[in-house]
């Protein structure tokens, strides 16, 4: 039989992760065979290439042992493993294992104890009362279930950020060392209008010249090679989104022109190839990637209405961060040195505060030990970086904060952030909210919406309200830049904005690397359109102390 290519092997390896899963013993290894599936639809050079020249290990999550497996899939198109498990457990029920939640073991007690096969036989069954009554399962579990099932539908495929981008640039670079003679190997689709969820692995290519082999061969990444005279449009295309180039397309019509995949065209004449000679041949400025989704976009370019959206450069500091003083992997200094070694001017530590018992809340005690802490590095880091002192306080049912007044009243600035009691009902939940909103401690409202992409849903709320109250309150609302929350929705960014919130891009870093996760709230906020002017963490070091200081003058003047 002909070998698979790398999509198929994907699909196998991937189909093999979930039975591994299933079958119990270790779950790291299924989650390996599951990154190494990803990484494989996302190849830039064909897999038979990598297995002939024993490269395999090159793939990003892939080493000796997995490499063996996709040799035996790529040759005979299967492996003896996975054909013994395929005798255990029928295909349906592997569908299952994509609800947020449901871990393998619950999967295999539906099967097993209610002959539940497949993934619209489980909605049915929740829908119809049959698992909450079973025993080990129960009402939580199905109310789960019904919650989550449209997650399962709808992340199907899609890839969050932050694993797209290592994808891509993995693509890219094998692209660079196999085809060198290809030039401005760039990065489109999805990722390039910077999609909180990824499902468009895109990248266009230039080539010198064309012909049947200029397309490089590739299994499940979309690779479009163009010339250079052509490349912008291709480029434009690529990138989308489509309700973006059917309007530019409308507007060319308009103009007596006509945009093709090809470039822009009056009549048998190309007038431009380039992506910002088209945008400007249709009297438009360059409209950033991130904007591109048809929602008023060309509209306010032609009235001239577009932002300056934020840049990573533009942001002069980081908050709401964690040491191992609660759930985080490293101390204060060391979290505040890497933070002044990336360039920034302060580091705002926010870890968790007393009723957090699982994140390792900090007692009043620790509190104080921390501030002398940080007093400590301040003196040495001396006036060209500082810690600010910040707590991420839980939001309680009744919507209090954590901490008495007099405790709260220490801290440099408050992040206010819901961690339970996630199903009250709607009415109730934004009234916690805008209680925690009118506390005249609380500086930030944290990850708003509790949502954490393809694994819950957000808690329900009266967004609009919460964001007047943050406005009138002159409470900052948080761009939480995790790229498993990406919360405030970036939907929401222009109502934010024109109410009259300030907004911060807030790594919610445990760790040294997580503090790179500024990156991804920052495209989040491009995407909504967000200019560094409404960005508090754009504030330079002697801004926000002297914005904090305003706010705690105020806060003395209402007591």
């Amino acid at each position: 039989m002909a070998s698979l290519d790398a999509r198929a092997v994907a699909s196998l390896l991937r189909e093999y992760a979930q039975r591994t899963a299933l079958a119990g013993g270790n779950p790291y290894r299924a989650k390996a065979y599951s990154r190494a599936a990803d990484s494989l639809a996302a190849l830039a050079v064909p897999l038979d290439v990598l297995v002939a020249e024993d490269r395999l290990t090159e793939i990003p999550g892939v080493g000796d042992a997995i490499a063996d497996i996709i040799t035996k899939v790529h040759k005979t198109g299967s492996h003896p493993s996975l054909e013994k498990l395929r005798k255990e457990i029928p295909a349906g029920v592997l569908e299952m294992l994509a609800v947020p939640g449901l871990r393998p073991e619950k999967v295999l007690r539906l099967y097993k104890d209610l002959g539940i096969g497949s993934l619209s036989e489980l909605e049915a069954a929740a829908k119809d009362d049959r698992i909450k009554k079973a025993k080990g399962l129960g009402a939580a579990l199905q109310t789960k279930i019904l919650q989550n099932v449209a997650i399962a539908k709808s992340g199907e495929g899609r890839l969050h950020l932050h694993r797209a981008a290592a994808l891509l640039a993995h693509a890219k670079d094998s692209i660079r060392k196999s085809r060198p003679e290809l030039k401005r190997v760039t990065i489109a689709g999805d990722f390039r209008r910077g999609c909180e969820l990824v499902g468009d692995l895109a990248i266009v290519a230039e080539a010198a010249k064309l012909d049947k082999t200029s397309t490089p061969s590739a299994d499940g990444l979309q690779i479009r090679v163009s010339d250079r005279k052509h490349f912008g449009a291709a480029l434009l295309f690529a990138t989308g989104s489509a309700a973006h180039i059917e309007q530019l397309q409308a507007l060319a019509a308009e103009k007596g022109m006509r945009l093709e995949p090809d470039g822009l065209h009056k009549g048998r004449t190309l007038i431009a190839g380039e992506e910002a000679e088209i945008y400007r041949a249709l009297g438009l400025p360059f409209i950033d990637p991130e904007l591109r989704e048809g929602r008023g976009e060309i509209e306010a370019a032609l009235k001239g209405k577009l932002p300056k959206l934020v840049t990573d450069q533009d942001l002069r500091g980081i908050l709401h961060c964690h040491t191992d003083a609660s759930d985080g992997t490293e101390t204060l200094e060391t979290m505040a040195k890497a933070t002044r070694q990336r360039g920034f001017e302060y580091f705002g530590v926010a870890d968790h505060s007393k009723s957090a018992h699982y994140a390792g809340g900090l007692s009043v005690e620790d509190i104080a030990q921390q501030h002398r802490e940080a007093d400590r590095l301040n003196k040495r880091f001396g006036k060209d970086f500082r810690i600010l002192k910040g707590i991420e306080s839980d939001i309680l049912a009744d919507g209090s904060l954590d901490y008495e007044d007099e405790v709260l009243e220490r801290f440099d600035f408050v992040v206010a952030s819901i961690h339970g009691r996630f199903k009250l009902d709607r009415k109730a939940q934004t009234q916690r909210l805008l209680r925690a909103i009118s506390h005249p401690h609380t500086t930030i409202i944290g990850h708003m919406t509790g949502r954490q992409l393809q694994r819950r849903p957000g808690y329900e709320i009266d967004v609009e309200k919460v964001l007047r109250a943050c406005a009138k309150h002159d409470v900052v609302v948080e761009i939480n830049a995790h790229p498993w929350r990406l919360d405030l929705d970036w939907r929401w960014h222009q109502a934010a904005l024109e109410f009259g919130c300030m907004l911060s891009i807030n790594p919610d870093a445990h760790s040294i690397p997580e503090l790179d996760h500024m990156h991804w709230g920052v495209m989040m906020a491009r995407k909504g359109g967000v200019p560094a002017e409404r960005v508090l963490n754009a504030m330079t070091l002697a801004e926000i102390t002297r914005y904090l200081r305003q706010k705690r003058r105020s806060l003395d003047r209402a007591a």
